[in-house]
């Protein structure tokens, strides 16, 4: 099989999740940290070299209060269990806003191993294509050289997307790096991951004619 080397994944459908189980929208996020470390552990088993998750952009933090902590909080949670994973980890987001959680700013300096390494994972957080743009899309002269004038310069070309929750939208990610993604949708909520989902993406990357424009 053919695998990616870099799977962006777009996490979504946990408000949904917790209304459709009688709970309030903030507690959906919580039930989406295992669903991410479960995901993780499949990629490094089959040897997908890079991961990139949806942590929450700008725009989320216009949600209501107690849900942008909860979001914020899971996001943190998350980067800490995988910490004690064989990953690199970076972080990349506004760090200038104060949304942006301070306890994660040591992971937005570089990249951090842990363990034995080996899998690079991204966390965007507080993150907005306008501000990763914005230095590229300043300049008037030649960009040849694209990746050092966007903020997420160390996040490589994204192979595959896969989204949960049934949209069919990219909700500004990392827009350079998916210019040539395949993008495949999972109709069940981010909660609800088991791996069949990751399998079945697996099988369908497989079957798609990757061309790159040539």
């Amino acid at each position: 099989m053919r695998l990616p080397n870099h799977i962006g994944v777009i996490p979504d459908g946990n408000r949904r999740w917790a209304v459709d189980n009688g709970m309030t929208k903030d507690k959906g996020y919580r039930a989406g940290l295992d669903p991410g470390l479960e995901l993780f552990k499949l990629c490094e088993k089959e040897g997908i070299k890079e991961i990139t998750y949806y942590g929450f952009t700008v725009d989320n933090t216009k949600r209501p209060t107690i849900q942008r902590l909860a979001f914020t909080t899971a996001c943190i949670d998350a980067v800490n269990m995988l910490s004690k994973e064989n990953a690199e980890l970076l972080v990349v987001g506004n760090t200038e806003s104060p949304m942006f959680p301070n306890a994660l700013i040591p992971f937005t300096l570089k990249r951090q191993t842990f363990g034995k390494g080996g899998i690079k994972v991204n966390f965007l957080v507080n993150y907005g294509w306008q501000w990763d743009l914005k230095e590229y899309l300043s300049q008037n002269e030649d960009k040849k050289d694209v990746l050092n004038l966007i903020k997420s310069r160390d996040i490589s070309r994204v192979d595959l997307i896969i989204r949960w929750g049934g949209r069919r939208r990219l909700s500004g990610f990392l827009p350079l790096q998916s210019v040539y993604s395949d993008f495949y949708i999972i109709e069940d909520y981010w909660p609800e991951f088991n791996p069949e989902h990751f399998y079945d993406a697996l099988k369908w990357y497989d079957r798609q004619d990757v061309t790159l424009g040539g």
